[in-house]
């Protein structure tokens, strides 16, 4: 079954760009060659509701009907076509749902374009896209499902012609350089981003930015450099929020039991909303129940009464609203 996260950990890159209109059409632009000057034309995308597999798309937009999915990576990663894959399929379902996929007419959907940025410091010379059939076990010279992520290198001192287009991009990258140069120098991680983000503000590099944002992006940034770390962060993370979520149901009962029940009632609360998240996706395919079953390896007395109620409230309602529904009819019932 697959694991869905509700937290996810912005990087400096997502922080940028991520809900910022303006900038990211300074960046489709520059990536683009293009000119557009309104950022009113630029629809958001970016899926919010839940991460699966600890992955989340970083930015997804629309405009004059291109949808671009933008990764940013600090670490070589040539899985990354399957996670857009994952990425694009979910947000053509958002996008599309409206649609009548059974008519006879075709539907015209976004065209999309995926890139990744990288920043990482292995060496990419000569490799200038990730493609899914490369993950292929049996080799195919002419896959019949293929998707394509162009690769750009923002490194500074790579100077790529779209740093000189967008100056926010060419700030990052500088700013990226400056942590690397401090951490060279003070070996310490932890003082270079100190150190990198004075210097930045200082200089005038990602000023603003830096100075309202200085606390997050200097621990966003500790980790962004440590991947191994930053993965650790991310689980971390979601221990404390359960563990945060048990405290304060057990300052409402005021004993050390309710704390205890809180925390165990939490995660089946969220456990049962995942379920019936997955089972409304699975149904908007027109799966059947049996194949739910199949494709989430769970007992079909566990999916058949969160099948039968999305079946039932599904359209109208979300997941913690259904489960609620469930409880009380359970209730009822007893």
């Amino acid at each position: 079954m697959a694991k869905v996260q509700r937290k996810y950990k912005d990087t400096v890159f997502r922080m940028l760009f991520g809900n910022n209109r303006k900038e990211l059409l300074e960046l489709y632009n520059a990536v683009n060659d293009s000119h557009y000057e309104n950022p009113e034309e630029l629809q958001i995308t970016t899926l919010e509701n839940a991460i699966f597999l600890g992955m989340k798309n970083d930015v997804s937009f629309l405009i004059q009907d291109v949808l671009n999915l933008y990764e940013h990576q600090s670490t070589l990663n040539p899985n990354i076509p399957l996670r857009d894959l994952f990425y694009v399929a979910d947000v053509l379902q958002n996008l599309t749902q409206d649609l009548n996929l059974y008519s006879r007419k075709r539907q015209k959907i976004a065209v999309p374009r995926f890139i990744m940025f990288y920043n990482g410091t292995d060496d990419l010379s000569g490799v200038t896209e990730y493609r899914l059939s490369d993950m292929y076990i049996v080799k195919e010279t002419d896959p019949q499902l293929e998707l394509v992520v162009k690769i750009i290198n923002i490194n500074a001192e790579k100077k790529d012609r779209i740093l000189e287009k967008c100056r926010t991009l060419q700030e990052y990258a500088e700013f990226v350089r400056t942590v690397r140069s401090f951490k060279e120098k003070e070996g310490s991680l932890k003082e270079a981003v100190r150190k990198a983000v004075d210097d930045c503000i200082h200089r005038g590099v990602l000023a603003e930015f830096l100075k309202k944002n200085k606390a997050e992006v200097t621990k966003v940034s500790i980790y962004e450099f440590d991947a191994k770390k930053y993965e650790g962060w991310i689980r971390e993370e979601g221990r404390e929020e359960g563990r945060e979520e048990g405290r304060e149901e057990g300052r409402k009962e005021g004993r050390e039991e309710g704390r205890r029940e809180g925390r165990e009632q939490g995660r089946e609360e969220r456990h049962i909303e995942d379920l019936i998240s997955l089972v409304e996706k699975k149904i908007r395919r027109n799966k059947e129940l049996s194949a739910i079953v199949d494709e989430l390896e769970s007992d079909e007395d566990e999916i058949r009464p969160i099948y039968e109620a999305v079946l039932k409230y599904g359209v109208d309602l979300s997941p913690a609203e259904i489960r609620e529904k469930m409880e009380t009819e359970v209730a009822a019932a007893g």
